[in-house]
């Protein structure tokens, strides 16, 4: 089988690496692909957004799956595009992608469901929002309702904040006219995110093992978010207890609330939890593959990728229900990062060591921002590479990891220090004396 991924992200390069080791993937070609993609598999020159241009690419080359890694894709229809078509392809409708598009379509969701989450508010206008802003007492988050590329999301401490967010959002349209037309108002929730990914078809959902992002570009969750500056995998925060209460609480209401609405959920649901002292509340659903959460996963997954996306296409996923095999050792991913991200970057810096790095045993390097330039690799994004690396244990992983970063140089790389040591401080609610604030937020 010909296999098709589209983007050229970390994620990409990481599902396109794990796909060439089965046996049944043919060939692998990456639309528009990088580096790393091009040295595992045929990087085609279309981009990700350029949906009759992957449509005939597919049909000309006989591809027998299609892979959708970027959320652009998504909304913008490429799996309706594909289907119409004829053609296999792994990743939610149009529609359905609305749960990632749109926020206010989310939580319209989430409350019909009664999935918990955050009390909000879903505002149309920046006086409006101002208004609802100066009656809260308490903390909040502002998030532009549409696409941002993982950084449309504010994180206010004060009333002062909120409105500023509300400006840079609405009036001065930072993240885009239309990502901006609405913003969902939240109160703001105190715990430890936890990434749930689960693969669903039909009445099938499958949740992959927990992880843990690291959205803040500094150490210990200072500075503004990013897309994600690391993960690891298995996040310990992740208790059958818990994930068990996600299962029942948010997976099944809200596949099931999606069919009621007449757009069945196929592909990704990637759920970001926010696990409080009340338990798991919903930030907000993803409808594809988490970048940087891929990376760790696909080190770790030992079932044959191809085969498990095959099946979910097919509805036959219910084969694979307590059957995926994973590596026991858990994974970290540290980002390295452009000089200026998340706002205005630097690009073109040589980049040395990759070779070096990716020598070392239980260690890949995946490439997002970057390009060849004559016989070099350079700087080309944001968010540059994706270091991933196994180990016995989490001590173990990091040190791999950071091993690995220490043997990589570019100008002005930046990357976080502390990406994994969640997972070796206790678990934020160990009992139901918690000090954390009960009235935190509201379930719906």
């Amino acid at each position: 089988m010909k296999v098709l991924v589209i983007g050229k992200g970390g994620r990409e390069h990481a599902l396109a690496w794990k796909l060439s080791l089965s046996p049944r993937a043919k060939a692998v070609f990456c639309a528009p692909g990088n580096p790393g993609t091009a040295s595992i598999g045929t990087n085609v020159p279309i981009a990700s957004d350029d949906i009759k241009g992957l449509v005939e690419f597919a049909k000309a080359e006989n591809i027998g799956l299609t892979v959708v890694g970027p959320e652009d894709s998504l909304a913008l229809g490429v799996v309706d595009a594909f289907k119409k078509e004829g053609l296999r392809i792994f990743g939610p409708s149009k529609m359905a992608a609305r749960l990632e598009s749109s926020k206010a379509f989310a939580k319209a969701v989430m409350h019909d469901a009664n999935v918990p989450t955050a009390d909000f508010k879903i505002c149309d206008h920046p006086d409006q929002a101002k208004t609802w802003i100066a009656t809260r007492r308490y903390p909040l988050v502002v998030k532009a309702d549409g696409l941002a590329a993982g950084k449309g999301v504010i994180v206010c401490s004060t009333q002062e904040e909120a409105l500023k967010a509300v400006e840079r959002i609405m009036v001065k349209e930072e993240f885009g006219r239309a990502a901006g037309r609405q913003v969902v108002l939240e109160k703001r929730m105190a715990g430890q995110e936890l990434s749930l990914l689960s693969i669903v078809s039909g009445r099938t959902i499958i949740p992959l093992e927990p992880c843990q992002d690291h959205k803040a570009i500094f150490d210990n969750d200072l500075g503004p978010n990013t897309g994600g500056m690391g993960a690891y995998c298995p996040a310990p925060l992740g208790t059958k207890e818990i994930l068990d209460q996600i299962d029942t609480e948010v997976l099944v209401p809200t596949v099931h609330a999606m069919k009621r609405r007449r757009m069945p959920f196929h592909g990704i649901l990637y759920a970001g939890i926010m696990v409080t002292s009340q338990g798991p509340r919903v930030l907000e659903f993803n409808c594809r593959m988490g970048d940087p959460e891929t990376q760790p996963l696909m080190m770790r997954l030992k079932t044959d990728l191809l085969d498990l996306l095959d099946a979910a296409v097919d509805n036959r996923l219910d084969e694979f229900e307590g059957k995926i095999d994973w590596d026991p050792r858990p994974a970290v991913c540290v980002i390295l990062a452009a000089k200026g991200y998340p706002g205005t970057i630097e690009k073109n810096s040589p980049i040395t060591g990759l070779h070096e790095a990716s020598k070392l045993k239980d260690v890949q390097v995946f490439h997002a921002g970057t390009r060849f330039d004559s016989r070099n690799i350079v700087t080309d994004g944001g968010r540059v590479l994706g270091v991933t690396a196994l180990g016995d244990d989490m001590v173990a992983a990091r040190a791999k990891a950071y091993e690995a970063v220490n043997l990589i140089k570019f100008n002005g790389m930046q990357y976080r220090t502390d990406i994994g040591l969640k997972a070796l401080s206790p678990l934020p609610f160990p009992t139901k004396d918690s000090s954390i604030d009960e009235d935190v937020d509201l379930k719906m």
